[in-house]
């Protein structure tokens, strides 16, 4: 007795006939072209569901296309990158792509082998989180793949950006801790290596020392260089607070440098205010209250996302887009006490 023949997949042709479009149709609702109207994209996505129909990998590639978006990201660690991808993810709902996501350490042989793995593996576009890898590195890669730069204020017209407005959230940060009565204001950072422009903690950098200068305050300006990661933070604010350091408030390059000089304050029992940056979700926690600057990671995420997707529809004009901030004031900031 002979088993039943194996259940024969759904084509794109049987995609098409159930929508009643043309098999172009359905291939430019695949591919997320531009001049899709939402009913027709309404009826081949159904049709797809009651045909359960999944394009093949192997098919995708010999038409130039494997449905795939590589994302890079510095430091798994870090929860505002989680943001980031949480937002990537959504944007691509109802489309056929998928994300990969390749971690790289810190380091720009690191951040630049990451990259080309996502290449290797033919995604169709790359975001790049803020790697260490310069321009003409990065322009490299996108000669032959769409790249998005996530964070970084980059110009070049290769590529495009997504980025926040770091010099208005260090700004606000600063201003926010002057009118408190602070003067002896510390600035958490990293190390040389991670904090120069057109990097973001290089942005913050510049702009908390033009207003400490602004302010009169230039010779008082204290720089405190750490790893990444909230234990190394902590350590060095440790390390500070024992040396007899007289700060009274400490602006921290993003929100896991800032949890570190929070633990160290809290051990020693000094009442030293504390900024972050990024608005992580345990920034929020009751028990934290961290004062921060809020970026929307998701939807910064989701708009790296729809870059790519318009770049592999055919856009090629470059794009440079700013999200606006928002100082988040909560408990952990407030008035010096002596």
């Amino acid at each position: 007795m002979t088993g039943a023949p194996p259940p024969r997949h759904a084509t794109i042709e049987d995609v098409a006939r159930a929508a009643g479009v043309s098999r172009a149709a359905v291939s430019k609702v695949l591919r997320n072209a531009y001049g899709v109207s939402d009913g027709m994209r309404e009826r081949v996505t159904a049709a797809m569901a009651e045909l359960n129909y999944r394009p093949r990998i192997a098919a995708r590639a010999m038409r130039g296309r494997t449905y795939t978006l590589g994302i890079e990201l510095p430091d798994l660690a870090n929860h505002f990158f989680a943001r980031i991808a949480r937002g990537a993810t959504s944007a691509l709902e109802g489309t056929p792509y998928q994300l990969i996501i390749a971690p790289a350490e810190a380091g720009s042989r690191e951040g630049l082998r990451a990259l080309e793995a996502l290449v290797d593996r033919q995604v169709d576009g790359v975001i790049a989180v803020s790697p260490r890898v310069d321009e003409a590195g990065l322009e490299r890669i996108s000669g032959s793949v769409p790249v998005v730069m996530f964070g970084r204020h980059d110009t070049s017209d290769r590529y495009d950006v997504v980025a926040g407005d770091d010099a208005a959230g260090a700004r606000a940060a600063m201003q926010h801790l002057f009118d408190l009565g602070h003067r002896r204001i510390a600035h958490l950072t990293l190390h040389e290596s991670g904090a120069f422009e057109p990097f973001p903690h290089g942005v913050r950098l510049r702009e908390y020392e033009a207003a400490m200068d602004a302010a009169g305050l230039g010779e008082r300006a204290m720089v405190w260089r750490t790893d990444e990661g909230e234990g190394p933070s902590a350590e060095v604010v440790r390390r500070m607070l024992a040396d007899g350091t007289t700060a009274t408030a400490v602006f921290a390059a993003h929100d896991e440098l800032a949890f570190g000089a929070m633990r160290a304050a809290s051990e020693a029992g000094v009442p030293l205010a504390v900024v972050g940056y990024d608005d992580v979700p345990m920034a929020s926690h009751p028990g934290l209250g961290l004062t921060t600057v809020h970026q929307p990671g998701e939807a910064m995420g989701a708009r790296a996302v729809e870059m790519l997707l318009e770049r592999i529809a055919g856009r090629t004009e470059p794009m440079h887009e700013i999200f606006e901030i928002e100082l988040k004031v909560r408990t952990s900031t407030r008035a010096p006490s002596g």
